[in-house]
């Protein structure tokens, strides 16, 4: 099972988008909606989209996917 560690994501909202949501969920190319949800909700409900999106988002900008995604 797949889990987003929320505090690098927090993080990386923060110092890449500054805590810009809608930029953000547009570069992950989710909407909006799902990433507020996903960091009001401490990460509940993050599925298969959101964390492809998320993996996505890291191979394109040299980041490590594994500092966003914990790996069970």
């Amino acid at each position: 099972m797949m889990k987003v560690n929320m505090g690098a994501l927090n993080t990386l909202l923060r110092e890449k988008f500054d805590n810009n949501q809608a930029k953000m969920a547009e570069e992950l190319a989710i909407s909006r909606y799902q990433l507020n949800t996903i960091l009001n909700k401490n990460g509940k409900g993050a599925g298969k989209k959101v964390i492809g999106a998320i993996i996505n988002f890291c191979e394109k900008n040299n980041y490590d996917f594994k500092d966003y995604i914990f790996l069970d």
